[in-house]
């Protein structure tokens, strides 16, 4: 499939220039303008590219790492399932990135704390 790099670099640069930060939570989950990328790299979708991500750690208002979220059930240690709003979630934990704050659109839910504190062991497991 051929990207439009170009198209998301002016997306960007309009979210970096006039886009206001929301107030946001570990635990959250937010579509965020992930945008185009390279390869394998989670992409946003539709015109605004937009992807769900789970909040997984906050360092400040302004950065977080961020878990990007699919709807295919995945059964990898690279994966975690878990129920959101009633429907089933994976985290693609291989995908975790640092993101500012200024790519948050709006939030549709929270994870459970019990399937949080999985999430981080998971993610932990995966580090060297």
């Amino acid at each position: 499939m051929k990207k439009d790099f170009q198209i998301w670099h002016r997306e960007k640069s309009g979210i970096h220039a006039e886009k206001e930060r929301p107030f946001f939570r570990e635990g959250e989950v937010w579509f965020a303008a992930l945008g185009v990328n390279i390869g394998f790299e989670q992409d946003g979708s539709g015109s605004e590219h937009l992807r769900p991500v789970v909040i997984i750690r906050k360092f400040n208002n302004e950065i977080f790492w961020a878990i990007p979220l699919t709807r295919t059930l995945k059964n990898a240690p690279f994966y975690f399932s878990f129920e959101l709003n009633g429907e089933q979630s994976t985290a693609i934990l291989s995908q975790v990135r640092l993101v500012d704050a200024k790519r948050l659109f709006y939030q549709t839910g929270t994870v459970q704390a019990e399937d949080m504190a999985e999430m981080k062991k998971r993610l932990k497991a995966l580090l060297p």
